[in-house]
């Protein structure tokens, strides 16, 4: 019992809590098996140790300066970022610029399936879903539809369901509607128009 001390806590705290929101908010972000943090406790830790290395002159400001006694509003304003503000901010810094032109020719995409990347870009689209059957399906994929991501098998809820000719032209939307569920298992493909 003696290692769990006040101080040993605190250092556990302080190099797991900002890795641990980086981690997590960057799960949300990125569409991924269910995280085991006993097994990812050294990426928590690089998280953390990126966060410090990079607000380390935030860090050093409330040292030199003693902050906790002569501004003690800005020392737990600086806190409140060095620990929680900053670690949610930066795994959206790190997607935005693995994303770029540059850095994606030498990153590989952390997106698990095709299927993940074009409905991440949450665009609305017209599709034509074909079936295993040979049916075809059209419809809206907008703001109020939804597609399932990885792990989750796929799956695509279009709001909005359209009357296709043999030709695959959208005539009109079916009436009384409220939209359509497909599997992923009973599609062949998809087609996407704008």
């Amino acid at each position: 019992m003696e290692n769990f001390t006040f101080n040993n806590i605190s250092l556990f705290i302080i190099f797991f809590l900002p890795g641990f929101i980086s981690t997590k908010v960057y799960d949300l972000l990125i569409s991924t098996d269910r995280r085991d943090f006993s097994k990812s406790l050294f990426e928590v830790i690089g998280f953390s140790t990126i966060n410090f290395a990079l607000l380390s002159w935030l860090i050093y400001l409330n040292i030199v300066n003693t902050f906790w006694t002569t501004y003690p509003i800005l020392f737990i304003l600086s806190v409140i970022i060095i620990f929680f503000i900053f670690p949610s901010i930066l795994p959206i810094i790190y997607l935005k610029i693995i994303q770029t032109k540059y850095f994606s020719k030498f990153i590989i995409s952390s997106l698990h399936k095709p299927w993940d990347f074009i409905f991440s870009k949450r665009q609305a689209f017209w599709v034509i879903i074909n079936l295993k059957n040979g049916i075809k399906i059209g419809g809206k994929y907008d703001e109020n539809s939804f597609s399932s991501s990885y792990p989750s098998k796929e799956q695509i809820y279009l709001e909005e369901v359209w009357k296709l000719d043999s030709e695959g032209v959208f005539l009109g939307p079916i009436e009384r509607s409220k939209g359509i569920i497909i599997l992923g298992d009973d599609i062949s493909s998809i087609e996407f128009f704008q």
